[in-house]
């Protein structure tokens, strides 16, 4: 039987989102199920920006979703960011030394089978439609992740 790990991701932040998709790229190589629970700022990551859409949404919901990343490569970083000056540095850093980039990450969770799961009262508060999400997302509620992170034999908050 497999090992499992279970990441759930409540940050927005670029490096965050790197760190945990570096973490799941790697267990599943190492042949690990893995998990992704993306919860409130954490779905930003998830967003396809191709179907960001402003139908049936309150004022609330659209200027949200106007004035919010509308996919991974507009996360901003969690520190030094310097209204994304900080960020263009450690992309400059990252193609110097050859690192994929966070959206090369998340395709290659997606490729390698990474479940992904989204919060049904995150994806209801912030607004989101479901089919602004990527595909492979599957909208739960809190009690369905907590049933599979007790399964877990690794949990980790980000």
């Amino acid at each position: 039987m497999n090992k499992k790990m279970n990441l759930l991701m409540f940050s927005g932040d670029y490096d965050k989102a790197l760190a945990a998709l570096i973490l799941a790229n790697t267990a599943r190589e190492l042949d690990v199920d893995v998990t992704m629970f993306f919860a409130f700022w954490g779905l930003f990551l998830v967003r396809d920006p191709e179907k960001v859409t402003f139908d049936n949404k309150t004022a609330f919901e659209s200027m949200f979703g106007m004035v919010t990343p509308k996919g991974p490569e507009e996360l901003p970083l969690s520190r030094m960011n310097m209204a994304g000056l900080g960020k263009q540095m450690l992309l400059d850093m990252m193609d110097d030394e050859k690192t994929p980039s966070l959206t090369d990450f998340l395709n290659g969770a997606r490729k390698k089978g990474v479940k992904f799961y989204g919060c049904k009262l995150s994806v209801d508060v912030m607004g989101f439609e479901e089919s602004e999400l990527l595909p492979e997302v599957k909208v739960i509620t809190a009690k369905e992740y907590l049933s599979d992170a007790l399964d877990s034999d690794m949990q980790l908050f980000i």
